[in-house]
């Protein structure tokens, strides 16, 4: 495969089909993107490809992926993505996870972190730090949608999509992946109980990426998410919501190259 060539198919894992998207050539780095899937036109993506081997699951429910009943938490893909790995023989693999991405990566990890060389978390949920009535994790469904923005966007109009122009096709897939992301995270709300027990069984070389201006969960929830994984770094990004690296990919790339060297 050429390094700026893409390839998308439809693979069979644990009797269901995942679409999986690949791109450029070298060493293999799984990319999880995030709830809203905007990675995958984010040009820091084909910036890694001339690197690695970028290997990009469709989560069930997600792009053109199957969604079985019996698929209802992030912990349920996380086992998914482990047999992935097996299917394709991939070993010591740079693990990159987005938002709700970076939450399933962490699932993963305190599972069985033996085929991964590196994982990386960028503002990832799955955990909660504070009390029964501490509001860790603002409301994305319940909030008014301009809260929301201003929330998750140190420039909301950065974030602003024109739904108006985009294909039925493209507006259906967006539709799905909401609904997909509403239906796993739903309840509890946007985290595993039993996961904060857990990240100590990470034991592979953890960085975690946070926008210094993240409302929506913020670098106070990050730093409570390093303290309990073994070993974790923690870097921020100035003038970044919850997605540093698209509103400041020259810096987030600087960090992410820079953790996996």
């Amino acid at each position: 495969m050429s390094v700026m060539e893409k390839s998308k198919d439809m693979v069979e894992i644990a009797g269901m089909r995942l679409e999986i998207e690949r791109r450029g050539q070298g060493r293999p780095l799984l990319l999880l993107y995030g709830e809203e899937a905007r990675e995958l036109e984010a040009p820091f993506v084909d910036e890694l490809a001339r690197d690695y081997e970028v290997v990009i699951p469709s989560p069930p429910g997600f792009g053109a992926s199957d969604r079985p009943d019996w698929i209802t938490r992030p912990g349920d893909i996380a086992y998914l993505y482990l047999d992935l790995l097996e299917k394709f023989r991939l070993q010591d693999v740079a693990v990159v996870g987005f938002s709700l991405g970076g939450w399933i990566a962490a699932e993963m990890a305190v599972r069985d972190d033996a085929l991964f060389s590196k994982l990386v978390l960028v503002d990832p949920y799955g955990i909660k730090v504070g009390g029964p009535l501490d509001r860790d994790i603002q409301d994305q469904w319940l909030l008014p949608s301009d809260k929301v923005m201003a929330l998750k966007w140190f420039d909301p109009a950065r974030g602003k999509r024109d739904f108006a122009s985009m294909p039925e096709e493209e507006l259906t897939i967006i539709a799905r992946n909401l609904e997909s992301f509403a239906r796993f995270c739903w309840e509890p709300y946007m985290h595993n109980p039993k996961l904060k027990h857990r990240l100590h069984r990470i034991k592979v070389p953890t960085l975690l990426i946070w926008g210094e201006n993240d409302g929506i969960i913020t670098p106070a929830y990050g730093a409570a998410y390093r303290d309990l994984i073994p070993g974790a770094k923690m870097v921020t990004i100035a003038k970044a919501g919850h997605m540093p690296h698209l509103e400041q990919p020259d810096a987030f790339m600087k960090d992410l190259r820079g953790f996996l060297r």
